[in-house]
């Protein structure tokens, strides 16, 4: 291409660094680490100076644009190649493929030299007729059928004179929609200025009328939002909808008169002007509709995506209720609530059934089995699923909990994804005497004492917090998804002896395999007492060492660094700074280190220790709270002793309530009835907001205001915005 590697690549990284607003310096380190086998989160904690302290998402983003230009790269490389095959590389063609900075523009721009299928054009040029067109395009100084005579050919089978203009039309009209430039200029003209309309097609295929308001129904291309474009996308593929785009015509046509037409082809202006309203409307208008729309969905789909996984990434990283006995109730009514109790650890200790709710509606029965399991086990929590039966199932144990003597609350679990769960491979390695819905109800259990261990073991696609998520490319969501799982089980860190392979495969370095591995030696050997043990794990080589360590924690081991972030590449440094403050490791988180901590300087110890300020600052505070959790530090759930009803609901009524999915029209909130009640993005708060996740996030506990109750459609309307 003319430019030599190192130059391209500076090109690439000032591109990226201006694209993203982010220091050259730092996107130069993070593809050079990257290059080198590191993984995002590993960089995002270990390599902090080199990046200058970005995260995660900051990491990713840098690594997808890099990505993209690298595939630019080879994708101009790989046509200009192709073009110089057929002698066509001219040194303008040549600069502007240099120039294009969007895959768009590339293709574009080979448009022309592409291999077509057999087109009416092609069909003109076989018969000879490409210098009557190029003979109208450049010189027209008479009357094109007077010059149609020198290419009529029995022949080449063309027997007239319309014959040869029409040929000649074809070609014409091809070449002016290989037009780069003109193609370009109609794309955005029509993105800007053009209309998608939908109407109905089959309302027989919507009974439920889900696509009403888009049976007549028109928006500027410009400033339709993403989630219609995916309800209209979903409306077309269910055969509901017929959708289209309608252009700014009249502008284009000018467009192209101006872009085609010269005043010297004034013999031929009619036919031009026929072969440029054919070129647009056969050639142009079907193709630039289909790439519009592609950009569109892509857009909405991106959005889609980034709305799951922010919804994901809170639900993963809701607070655990460390500590606590749990009865997990699995609800349903012909075949019976199961119930699951698991212990402080999660080990499941016992499973029952009972049958409280219609047909059977055995309450007193129901009565006594869980009122002795709470006695027998010292139950502390109650976790009820929100399934089928669940509201009937929670009026149950709130009666059960008024007459037990104990201090005993419940709440409502989301559940989804635990069927999925229950009857996997993972469920019944786990549990292989367990019924399915026996499963349902440990792994409920299990979710409000570490929602995160629970469910890494699940399909992230399958935990309820989408919108549209099977609508759009399963690729990207997947990737994406497994991004926010990966950095949400490293932010918080695993311990190594109690993680299950499910959880432990999506450490920084890990695959399924050596997490199976290190699973495998530690129930044969024992619990492991020192982070080096794990080099010593099958296939866990120097490397995979290095990115995992030190978000594997070892608690209660020889080596009291091996329970913090600290990862033992600084183990060195930190125990000369335990030593400057008179402390030693086994002064972890005492308030002898914590006081003396406070007393430094991090500028000044950064240089006396000779490392840099953020790694320093991350040393200490793993030094002041070596078990930090981070989830910790956000809302606790709600806990329940008594049950609400729809009926009960009045308009300005003040609950709490637990945000449970976020859309782009606003937010979905538990308030412990049936149903859950929708804030709709204009009453969240009285700023305005574009994007709900500016407000809320899943599982946030908020403050809402009945707005309205229809009991007959089981609606909810609920406002954050106090009524008083």
């Amino acid at each position: 291409m003319g430019i030599t590697a190192d130059k391209q690549q500076a090109e690439h990284f000032h591109k990226v660094a201006q694209n993203l607003n982010i220091a050259e310096r730092s996107v130069r380190e993070v593809i050079t680490l990257l290059d080198g086998g590191n993984t995002v989160p590993f960089i995002a904690r270990y390599r902090k100076e080199l990046t200058g302290g970005l995260d995660e998402v900051q990491l990713r983003d840098i690594q997808e644009a890099w990505t993209y230009l690298q595939n630019l790269e080879n994708r101009k490389e790989e046509v200009t190649r192709l073009i110089q095959e057929q002698d066509k590389l001219t040194d303008e063609l040549k600069a502007q493929l240099l120039k294009a900075t969007k895959l768009q523009e590339v293709e574009d721009l080979y448009r022309p030299y592409k291999q077509k299928k057999r087109t009416k054009a092609t069909i003109a040029k076989e018969k000879g007729l490409e210098p009557f067109a190029n003979w109208i395009m450049t010189v027209g100084d008479r009357e094109p059928s007077e010059e149609a005579v020198n290419f009529l050919s029995e022949e080449s089978d063309v027997s007239s004179v319309e014959d040869a203009i029409q040929g000649a039309k074809d070609i014409i009209a091809e070449w002016i929609s290989d037009d780069a430039e003109a193609r370009k200029w109609i794309r955005l003209k029509t993105f800007k200025h053009g209309l998608l309309q939908t109407a109905v097609k089959s309302a027989e295929d919507d009974p439920k009328q889900i696509f009403e308001m888009y049976y007549e129904y028109e928006e500027g291309i410009s400033k339709i939002v993403p989630h219609r474009i995916l309800a209209i996308n979903r409306g077309e593929k269910e055969g509901v909808l017929r959708a289209s785009i309608t252009p700014p015509i009249d502008s284009i046509h000018d467009y192209l008169r101006r872009k085609t037409i010269n005043i010297h082809q004034n013999a031929c202006v009619t036919l031009l002007e026929e072969a440029m309203v054919d070129s647009y409307k056969r050639l142009i208008q079907p193709s630039v509709e289909r790439e519009i729309r592609k950009e569109l969905t892509e857009k909405a789909e991106d959005q889609a995506i980034h709305i799951f996984s922010e919804n994901l990434k809170h639900l993963l990283l809701q607070p655990p209720l460390k500590g606590k006995r749990v009865l997990g109730v699995d609800p349903a009514y012909r075949t019976g609530c199961k119930l699951a109790i698991v212990d402080d650890t999660g080990k499941m200790l016992n499973v029952s059934v009972i049958y409280p709710t219609p047909p059977r509606s055995e309450v007193d029965k129901g009565k006594a089995i869980v009122k002795k399991m709470i006695e027998d086990y010292d139950i502390e929590m109650i976790a009820i699923g929100n399934g089928t039966a669940s509201r009937e199932t929670e009026q149950f144990i709130a009666n059960v909990i008024k007459e037990v003597d104990a201090e005993l609350a419940y709440l409502i679990v989301n559940e989804a994804g635990a069927s999925v769960y229950s009857a996997s491979d993972l469920a019944r390695e786990e549990f292989p005497s367990l019924q399915v819905e026996e499963r349902s109800a440990v792994s409920i259990a299990r979710r409000i004492q570490d929602p995160l261990a629970e469910l890494v073991k699940i399909d992230p696609k399958s935990v309820g917090v989408g919108q549209y998520q099977h609508d759009v490319s399963q690729k990207k969501l997947n990737d994406q998804l497994t991004f926010v799982v990966e950095t949400s089980v490293n932010q918080v860190g695993v311990n190594v002896n109690t993680a299950s392979i499910s959880l432990l495969q999506y450490v920084a370095g890990l695959s399924r395999a050596v997490a199976t591995n290190i699973v495998k030696k530690r129930d044969e050997e024992g619990k492991f007492t020192s982070r080096v043990q794990l080099k010593k794990v099958p296939r866990l080589g120097a490397k995979t060492y290095e990115q995992c360590i030190g978000f594997l924690r070892i608690l209660g081991g020889k080596q009291p660094l091996d329970q913090t972030e600290i990862h033992p590449e600084s183990y060195e440094v930190t125990k000369a700074l335990l030593t400057q403050l008179n402390c030693s490791p086994k002064d972890i988180g005492s308030d002898k280190l914590v006081q003396a901590l406070a007393s430094i300087s991090i500028k000044e110890t950064a240089a006396q220790l000779e490392i840099g300020e953020l790694t320093l600052e991350d040393i200490v505070a793993s030094l002041r709270k070596p078990g930090r959790d981070p989830r910790d530090e956000l809302s606790q759930p709600i806990l329940k002793t008594d049950v609400l009803k729809m009926e009960d609901l009045e308009q300005g009524m003040e609950l709490e309530g637990t945000v449970r999915n976020v859309v782009d029209f606003g937010a979905f909130v538990d308030i412990g009835v049936k149903q859950d009640g929708l804030v709709h993005i204009s009453k969240l708060t009285n700023k305005f907001v574009k994007n709900p996740m500016e407000v809320v996030h899943v599982g946030q506990v908020v403050t809402v205001w009945v707005d309205s109750v229809d009991l007959k459609r089981e609606r909810i309307a609920l406002t954050m915005l106090n009524p008083s």
